[in-house]
C-alpha cells in the first residue's frame, strides 16, 4: 500500500475516532488497530496513537473554552493526580503483549457496561460548590496508571468516575474528561519517545483526523446536552462489546 494511502485511511479514522473520544469515548479501539494493520508493532501502534490522542484533546479543550465551558482549576486538581500514574503505565505498556491487550480491554468494557445497566438515581445537577471528593481523587491515580498503559476505554472509565463521584452532567464530565486525558498523555507520550516507539508521520496524518473530529465533538456536547452524549455513549459501548466478543 503506498504511504500516501495509509495516511489518508488514518485520517479518515481520526475523524471518526476524535469525535467518539470526546463525546464518549472508545476511539483508540479504531485507531489503534489500524496502526497495527498498518503495519505498526503494538508498542509503536500504542505510542504513535498518544500523539493523535494529545492534539485532539488540545483541540477539544480549546473547543469547549468557545462555548464558555471552563473550570481549569477543577480539571488541573483532578489531572496532577493522573501523572505518576501515567508514567508507570506507559513504561509497563512498552513491554505488553498484544494478547493481553486484548484481554484487559475486554474486561474493562464488560465492566463499564454493568455499570451502564445498573439502575441509578437521576442526580446529575451539576456540582455548582466544585467539591472533589477523596473517592474522585483515588480514581484519578487508577485513570492516569490505566491511560498511560493502554489508553483504549479510558474515557468510559473517566466519564462513569466523573458521573457517579462528583455527581457532574455529562457536559461537564466530557470538559474535564478531555482536560485531564491532555495532560496525563504528556508524560505517557515522552515515555514512547525515549523509548523509541513513535512513528511521527502517521502519528501526525492520524492527529489531523482526531483535532478535526474532537474539536467537533466538543461543539456538539455543548449544542445538544446531555440526552445526545448518553444516547451516543450507550450506541458506542454496545456496538464495541459486539466487537469484542466477535460478533462482527
Amino acid at each position: 500500500m503506498p504511504y500516501y494511502l495509509s495516511i489518508l485511511i488514518l485520517f479518515g479514522v481520526g475523524l471518526i475516532a476524535g469525535f467518539m473520544n470526546v463525546t464518549a469515548g472508545g476511539g483508540s479501539t479504531l485507531t489503534l488497530p489500524s496502526l497495527i494493520f498498518l503495519g505498526l508493532d503494538s508498542a509503536t501502534a500504542n505510542g504513535t496513537n498518544r500523539i493523535a490522542i494529545l492534539l485532539q484533546n488540545v483541540s477539544a479543550v480549546y473547543s469547549f473554552k468557545q462555548e464558555n465551558y471552563k473550570q481549569f482549576d477543577i480539571s488541573l486538581k483532578l489531572s496532577l493526580l493522573t501523572l505518576p500514574g501515567s508514567i508507570i503505565g506507559a513504561l509497563l505498556a512498552i513491554k505488553i503483549g498484544d494478547e493481553l491487550f486484548q484481554k484487559i480491554l475486554a474486561v474493562v468494557m464488560i465492566g463499564i457496561i454493568i455499570t451502564m445497566i445498573i439502575p441509578t438515581k437521576n442526580n446529575v445537577a451539576v456540582n455548582k460548590a466544585n467539591k472533589i471528593s477523596w473517592q474522585a481523587y483515588i480514581a484519578m491515580i487508577f485513570v492516569g496508571f490505566y491511560g498511560g498503559f493502554i489508553q483504549v476505554g479510558v474515557g468510559f472509565i473517566l466519564m462513569a468516575s466523573l458521573k457517579y463521584l462528583m455527581k457532574l452532567n455529562l457536559v461537564y464530565i466530557n470538559m474535564h474528561k478531555v482536560f485531564i486525558v491532555l495532560i496525563y498523555t504528556i508524560p505517557a507520550l515522552i515515555v514512547f519517545i525515549v523509548s523509541k516507539n513513535i512513528n511521527w508521520i502517521m502519528g501526525l496524518g492520524l492527529a489531523a483526523g482526531n483535532m478535526i473530529g474532537g474539536w467537533w465533538g466538543a461543539k456538539l456536547s455543548v449544542k445538544k446536552g446531555e440526552r445526545f452524549i448518553r444516547m451516543f455513549l450507550m450506541a458506542t459501548i454496545f456496538v464495541i462489546a459486539l466487537k469484542l466478543f466477535g460478533i462482527f
